[in-house]
């Protein structure tokens, strides 16, 4: 039998490990207000519950997926005044898709350049080089 009350009462170190977020991503999140302040014990220990453990984890696939702390906070406030349509998330990330390909076409420019000066220079033991030559340029 699972014990349900132990599920849903964690310590900030649980719910990192079960999360894999460092303790500090934890309360910068919490600081910045995107995780929810958890109730606290008697002593004062902070107490987290499967709630947290799932926002935390939405964020930090955001996060792995690009998204920005302001593209998340967008996504949040839409999932908690929970009227969000798939409408209103689609655009979100149309949005991000479109940043993700603006910087993957510079990405890729900056290869073709870097490959091709990269190129131009021997390696050998002399003053003149073409990478300093381009970027003095």
């Amino acid at each position: 039998m699972v014990d349900h009350i132990s599920e849903r009462r964690l310590m900030r170190a649980e719910l990192a490990r079960r999360t894999g977020c460092n303790l500090e991503t934890i309360r910068y999140y919490e600081k910045i207000g995107m995780m929810p302040a958890p109730p606290r014990t008697a002593a004062g220990y902070r107490i987290y519950d499967d709630a947290h453990v799932s926002r935390l984890r939405f964020i930090l696939r955001g996060r792995e997926l690009g998204f920005s702390i302001g593209d998340l906070r967008g996504l949040l406030r839409l999932v908690d005044r929970g009227t969000q349509t798939c409408a209103e998330v689609k655009v979100l990330t149309e949005q991000h898709l479109s940043d993700v390909r603006t910087k993957i076409a510079d990405l890729k420019r900056i290869e073709k350049v870097l490959a091709a000066t990269a190129a131009q220079c021997s390696g050998e033991q002399v003053p003149e080089c073409p990478v300093l030559e381009a970027l003095a340029s």
